[in-house]
């Protein structure tokens, strides 16, 4: 374990492009896929009986989820650690952002569970008809799926000052901090179309592209960890002023 006390190692930073990989291949196992096979949108009836057809599959999008969030707390971790010599502010800030992401995913579960309960009869909701607990499920997935919306705002500042870190440290390809430092802006604009804030076919079109751009660094930037490890970090103005101490008033 004493790999972890040596945050700019290549060593550390495999563990921490392993993190990445497993991220990137539970998500879109749990977040994209189980969802198109089991989730019947507007028709929660619907959902339920794919859901009862697939329930071994709805329960490995569960352990899925709960893969992607207890990775990202350990990714999140390291990745502070390896780039708080660059700015500890900044790798800080980072950091908070990315775990306020993971805390709204692990909050959409529960939704999710509310959906669930209801749309299963259980006896206390007998005071609802079918169409009345339909609904009320149709609520709680509609509040899931806003969830998106919120954690790709903290994601999408995530990934604004860990690619600004990338490109400052040095130790890594400058294209990588640079698709993840623009292409971030394609969640806000998907948060923002999605929300009903900006309805426009342009936007749509323009927050594809950002995202693409944006997905291309992160597991650009997954794989150079997994496979290179990084290089040797030349910008460290974070390390000294952590050195130097608390500057007197």
């Amino acid at each position: 374990m004493t790999v972890f006390n040596h945050p700019q190692s290549k060593s550390y930073g495999r563990i921490a492009g392993l993190f990445y990989i497993v991220i990137a291949v539970a998500g879109v196992f749990s977040i994209a896929y189980v969802p198109s096979v089991v989730v019947v949108p507007g028709d929660p009836a619907a959902t339920v009986a794919a859901i009862d057809a697939n329930a071994g599959l709805f329960g490995l999008g569960v352990v899925g989820d709960a893969v992607v969030m207890l990775s990202e707390i350990m990714l999140t971790a390291m990745l502070y650690f390896m780039f708080r010599p660059v700015s500890p502010a900044l790798a800080l800030a980072a950091a908070f952002a990315r775990l306020t992401m993971v805390t709204v995913m692990a909050a959409m579960l529960f939704f999710t569970a509310l959906a669930l309960d209801t749309m299963g009869g259980a006896v206390y909701l007998g005071v609802f008809d079918v169409a009345q607990r339909e609904a009320l499920a149709l609520l709680f997935l509609d509040a899931h799926d806003f969830g998106v919306v919120i954690w790709q705002l903290f994601f999408a500042l995530h990934l604004v000052l860990l690619g600004y870190l990338v490109l400052r440290s040095g130790a890594f390809p400058k294209i990588l901090g640079f698709a993840m430092t623009v292409g971030a802006f394609g969640y806000l604009l998907d948060s923002a179309v999605v929300s009903g804030i900006a309805d426009s076919v342009a936007l749509t079109y323009a927050s594809y592209g950002l995202l693409g751009l944006v997905a291309l660094g992160e597991i650009g930037f997954g794989l150079w960890l997994l496979i290179r490890g990084p290089g040797t970090f030349t910008h460290r103005d974070g390390a000294r002023a952590l050195e130097a101490g608390p500057v007197a008033a």
